[in-house]
């Protein structure tokens, strides 16, 4: 058996019938020229079960009994049965786009086997515009957001004319990644292993340095808590609102794209990032969405940012933290809401800049810590919440992609709403797209969808303002 790490078994522990925690992932491929629909599909899910030299990642699950060892271990499959974790279907006539996000929706509240690896795949045809869908699913107790994006790229390539298109599970495509890692790396001698010697050595002293700065990490984050007014730090309270209640199994999940040269102008003209462009499309959104339902709050939103901490060249899994930005949701006016929003994530990014990985670590653990007692009884009705939902970025390549010569037309995001976390929002640049996932408690937020076209309503608010100065 293999041990697990606090922060795998977390999203483990935290699972329910209610609270499935599996993140997922919805691919559009147009087929290559003289290719039909049904026959991507086909080679698709040939490719796939040919794939049988399976990496590691995807053979494990937790340890027997699922109660005690569960939690703590890892045991692994010899062998993986492609026929259960392989799905291939056919959507219904008239198979436009929102016959294939209601069954994206219908099965992602369903939770993955934990007797088997915990995977599944979706390859699915029959859209009436001839496109072919890929719907996975993965534990995020395996694959963090920016870990399954990685996954994704390696299975796919830049050149059309490429025909090694494979499955993302697929060991050949871990042996690719090591080879290019060997190639890069200097030549072999003593200079390379007191390298090592010398490099362990500093790792150690460095972890025990950031140990020991822990107490001053917390002082700062502390003190800019209580001067920097912009800044939203851990246990400061988030308005209540008819996102932050407990949620069912079933979900909705509504997905669009728009092209990342939108958001790039916005952002110039604004002298704004692109990911503070997202966060000011999902306020303006937001504040029509609750409106709606007569329930924007007098207070603003705060939204939870996943911040990732993978580097170039590190090994997959999760390592992430997060902070908590004000959304401005209760400023009416656009231009006033674009200065709020880009003042409160300057402060998060203030404080984050200036912590070790460690203390990074912890902060992120100081601001989710309400999601650890989210499931317990009354917890989310009668105790008050740090942040009102979860929207996060996780960008990618911006040329054009493909599988085989199938070009990738769309890929969005399919994540996790918790309780008292009714929406999740996330978003993933790729291939000259902002792919927009928005992913829901189906009984608790009616007319969902309702937010992709408040969402275009917000962008084209912010085309409209007149340039910062």
């Amino acid at each position: 058996m293999q041990y697990m790490p606090v922060t795998e078994s977390m999203f483990l522990i935290a699972e329910t019938r209610d609270q499935p925690m599996h993140v997922g992932g919805l691919q559009l491929f147009v087929p290559r020229e003289g290719q039909s629909a049904e026959d991507l599909a086909d080679e698709i899910s040939e490719r796939f079960h040919a794939a049988t030299d399976v990496s590691p990642m995807f053979l494990k699950r937790p340890a027997t009994p699922a109660q005690i060892a569960g939690y703590t271990a890892w045991t692994q499959d010899d062998e993986v049965d492609f026929d259960y974790h392989i799905r291939h279907i056919v959507l219904p006539r008239p198979g436009e786009i929102k016959d294939l996000l209601r069954y994206v929706s219908l099965n992602h509240g369903a939770l993955l086997d934990r007797r088997r690896p915990m995977w599944e795949i979706h390859i699915i045809e029959g859209l009436a515009d001839g496109r072919v869908a890929l719907y996975t699913k993965v534990h995020h107790s395996i694959v963090d957001g920016v870990s399954a994006l990685r996954l994704l790229q390696r299975s796919l390539s830049t050149d059309p004319d490429d025909r090694s298109g494979t499955a993302f599970w697929d060991m050949e495509l871990v042996r690719r990644r090591r080879r290019r890692r060997r190639e890069q790396r200097p030549p072999k001698g003593s200079s390379r292993l007191l390298g090592a010697v010398t490099g362990v050595a500093g790792a150690i002293a460095d972890t025990a340095g950031q140990v020991v700065g822990m107490a001053p990490a917390a002082a700062r984050i502390a003190a800019a808590g209580v001067f920097d007014k912009d800044y939203v730090a851990p246990m400061q309270m988030a308005p209540s609102t008819i996102l932050n209640q407990s949620i069912g199994s079933a979900r909705r999940f509504a997905a669009q794209d728009w092209p990342v040269t939108r958001l790039r102008a916005v952002a110039r003209a604004q002298q704004m990032t692109l990911n503070d462009v997202i966060l000011a499309m999902c306020s303006g959104a937001l504040r029509r969405y609750l409106s709606d339902h007569d329930g924007l709050p007098d207070e603003s939103l705060v939204a939870m940012m996943p911040v990732s901490l993978h580097s170039d060249g590190d090994s997959d899994g999760n390592a992430v933290t997060a902070i908590t930005v004000r959304l401005a949701t209760d400023i009416e006016s656009p231009a006033d809401r674009v200065a709020a929003i880009k003042a409160s994530t300057h402060g998060a990014k203030n404080v984050v800049r200036g912590l070790k990985p460690l203390q990074a670590l912890a902060l992120g653990a100081a601001t989710i810590w309400p999601l650890a007692f989210a499931t317990v009884p009354g917890f989310v009705e009668y105790t008050p919440r740090a942040f009102n939902l979860i929207i996060s970025n996780v960008p990618g390549p911006e040329e054009p992609l493909y599988w085989n010569g199938a070009r990738l037309d769309g890929s969005y995001p399919v994540s996790i709403p918790m309780e008292g976390q009714a929406m999740n929002i996330t978003v993933t640049t790729i291939g000259g797209k902002a792919g927009f996932g928005v992913i829901g408690a189906r009984a608790q937020l009616p007319s969902l969808q309702r937010i992709l076209a408040h969402l275009e309503t917000s962008l084209a608010e912010l085309e409209a303002l007149p340039p910062a100065r």
